[in-house]
């Protein structure tokens, strides 16, 4: 089956070379009408310009989720991803809480690498003291997700990622009052159900959703409840001004049901090392938008918004070797940790857009402004209570760790399409950042001396994208950037027992650089890339011990890495005569990330490591798929392969003791997706998840959720019922 996968994809590759392109863009809000029709628009490219942003010569992709067959429910990301080369998917935390995902080789924990946003709107729990997103929207409002790659950082942030923003369905506005509704049942106790309600009320046009979900986990004592609310207003002030606000909102609660070591997961997979253990985000998103047609050329607008809320775990915090078993001296188990964040992140951005002439052509200029100001509370290493459930109450009032760590942080940026003529353009872009994160508080059982009181950001970033239309179907693109990853909160205060962090860390910096071909025309449409990141003083982590023996994560710069990789998509759509249609794609990356200068310490040894596999990068990724429609009905069939990787820097291939290190083994997988839809207000939706019920992981993470394995979901059915009044 691999082989016939790969021969369609370099049949549909060597088409590439004769085909003509159909222009494969976004138009405003009105394509919304069209997609829901449309066989061949699952997935579409950024135009030059949307808004305030611009996007042209930059490697962008937009998926639209209403015409994809995926298990929506559960967030499956290798399905909802499928048409994007290179995307690594994370399994850590239980089938739909959250998706976790990296692109080109960078740190899929939390999405941590990319700026992430919803409607337009940062989700990053703190850019500078905890990065990662917490907020996790359910799939079932999302209308289209929208990619960026790391060349078009500047405009949102200094990340190597690029940007990840998820679109909400909008409201129908041909109603006062329109009702969606999709419940899910499947595997492991999984059951589901998102209501949403929308409409148009004189200048006013609203949405707001209610969603719930519970499962049992595929892993023994792997439960998770999960919901998430939302409300948009949206009031049209006049013909040139829009004023909307929205409140977002997700919390769930995961029992961890503990890492295991190798000979534990080749033996049973499902099987738990913990009963007791326990986290939770609950996030909070509120945002005041207001968009400005200032003049037929000019636009304006100004989003003010804030990340609030909580993280918090309760956990027996060993490594998988050691059992959490009852204290032979009291008879109940022991005390467990504690940990709360609290996040106070404010965000305001204004951004103008204004196009102007110049000789003979239209030329765009975007300027804007970023203000932060964000106070992450970090109370950790509480002694927690003996109890089972999720309780967050202290044995013993105080904690090991009590800090504050402030950001006031300012940022500049500008971009400027100039069209040297019909064909041609380039686009420099520069982005400024100048702020400090300050710390107070009080911390235990560690060397005040080693923790800075400040860290300063005042750095410039500088950016070039160009594009080269062959004609108005097919064009060139390609485009440089600078990156910059301040050190943060996280890594100067380790987050759990088994890190330590080195006392003279420094900021990793690099760049991106990319340039490809995308094209689309009779039925086939395609979009090959090559990229290169380099990303110096990057922060890595080495396993190794503490003086007592027991497991430590040393987290310190390693040194500089370089990745280069082909990024490879073609889909080729066609109808049969008896009004069949058809179409297959492969999606694929190939990757080399390797150290160029780097060396760590080994006990008292320094070895040198240059050379050596970057940690978490997959040599190959790939997706191939093939989909069936014949009117209301198709359905599809994917194959996923990761090709195998390494979980530290020293590349080592036996595995640890506590299972913390060593090989992580490829694994491919297929599922198969359809939908029915019955009428345009009825749909049903089929699923089957790891057909061959394939075990496998993603990752030997070293700190959180706790080092070792994570076993991946097996074999899974679920099935959706969709319902429009």
């Amino acid at each position: 089956m691999k082989k016939q996968l790969g021969s369609i994809f370099f049949l549909l590759l060597a088409n590439m070379v004769t085909a003509q392109e159909q222009t494969d863009t976004i138009v405003g809000k009105q394509i919304n009408k069209v997609r829901v029709k449309a066989f061949t628009n699952t997935i579409e490219r950024m135009p030059a310009i949307t808004g305030t942003r611009i996007w042209n010569g930059k490697k962008t992709e937009v998926l639209n989720l209403n015409g994809i067959d995926a298990n929506i429910a559960e967030k499956t990301a290798r399905q909802v991803f499928a048409k994007v080369p290179g995307v690594f998917v994370y399994d850590m935390d239980g089938s739909g809480n959250q998706v976790n995902i990296s692109v080109r080789g960078l740190d899929p924990h939390r999405g941590w690498e990319l700026n992430i946003r919803s409607n337009g709107v940062l989700t990053n729990t703190d850019m500078y003291g905890y990065p990662a997103s917490h907020y996790s929207m359910p799939m079932e409002a999302i209308d289209r997700i929208e990619l960026v790659r790391g060349t078009g950082s500047l405009q949102f942030g200094a990340q190597f990622g690029g940007m990840l923003n998820y679109v909400s369905k909008q409201p129908d506005t041909t109603k006062q009052a329109a009702f969606e509704s999709i419940n899910s049942a499947g595997s492991f106790g999984m059951l589901s159900t998102y209501n949403a309600l929308s409409g148009r009320i004189g200048k006013v046009d609203y949405s707001t959703y209610y969603s719930k979900r519970s499962s049992d986990g595929y892993r023994n004592n792997s439960h998770s409840d999960y919901e998430a609310q939302y409300a948009m207003l949206r009031y049209a002030i006049n013909k040139s001004m829009v004023l909307k606000a929205e409140f977002g909102r997700s919390k769930y609660v995961y029992q961890l049901p503990g890492q295991l070591t190798d000979s534990m997961f080749y033996a049973n997979p499902r099987q738990s090392t913990r009963s007791r253990n326990y986290y939770s985000p609950d996030i909070y998103i509120p945002s005041l938008n207001l968009e400005w047609q200032l003049s037929p050329q000019t636009k304006l607008s100004v989003t003010s918004s804030a990340v609030l809320g909580s993280r918090s775990s309760v956990m027996f915090d060993k490594t998988a070797d050691i059992k959490d078993s009852l204290n032979a001296a009291t008879m109940q188990y022991n005390n467990r940790q504690v940990d709360i964040d609290n996040y106070h992140s404010f965000t305001t951005e204004a951004i103008v857009l204004h196009q102007y002439k110049l000789g003979k052509q239209i030329h765009a200029l975007t300027l804007g402004a970023q203000l932060i100001n964000n106070d992450l509370h970090r109370r950790q290493q509480g002694k927690g209570t003996t109890g089972s459930d999720f309780d967050l109450t202290l044995f013993t009032p105080g904690w090991g760790r009590d800090l504050h760590f402030k950001t006031n942080n300012i940022a500049l940026f500008a971009e400027n399409i100039f069209r040297v003529n019909n064909k041609l353009t380039v686009s420099p872009g520069i982005r400024w950042e100048h702020g400090q994160s300050d710390m107070s508080g009080t911390i235990s059982y560690y060397n005040e001396a080693n923790l800075p009181n400040s860290i300063k950001h005042n750095f410039v970033l500088l950016g070039l994208n160009t594009q080269y239309e062959i004609n108005k179907n097919t064009n060139l693109y390609a485009g440089f950037a600078q990156a910059y990853r301040p050190v943060i909160f996280k890594d100067i205060i380790p987050a759990s027992i088994y890190e330590a962090a080195d006392k003279n860390l420094k900021d990793a910096y690099g760049y991106t650089v990319e340039a490809g071909f995308r094209g689309n025309a009779s039925g086939l449409k395609w979009d090959a890339s090559l990229f290169h990141i380099t990303y110096n003083n990057r922060i890595g982590a080495l396993s190794t011990k503490d003086d007592a023996g027991n497991y430590l994560l040393y987290r310190t710069n390693i040194g500089n890495s370089a990745t280069n990789g082909i990024e490879l998509f073609a889909e080729y759509g066609y109808t049969l005569p008896n009004k069949i249609y058809v179409s297959v794609f492969s999606s694929t990356a190939f990757m080399q990330a390797t150290y160029t200068k780097a060396a760590v310490k080994s006990g008292n040894n320094n070895i040198d490591i240059s050379g050596n596999k970057v940690e978490s990068v997959p040599g190959v990724i790939t997706r191939n798929g093939i989909t069936t429609k014949y009117n209301g009905a198709s359905i599809s069939l994917l194959y996923s392969y990761t090709a195998k990787t390494f979980a530290d820097p020293l590349n080592t291939v036996q595995p640890s003791f506590n299972g913390a290190v060593g090989l992580v083994p490829a694994y491919g997988l297929f599922d198969i997706n359809t939908t029915f839809r019955l009428s345009s207000k009825c749909m049903l939706r089929c699923n089957v998840n790891n057909v061959f019920n394939k075990q496998y992981f993603t990752k030997r993470p070293g700190f959180y959720p706790g080092p070792g394995i994570w076993p991946s979901d097996g074999r899974s059915f679920n099935v959706s019922v969709g319902v429009k009044l």
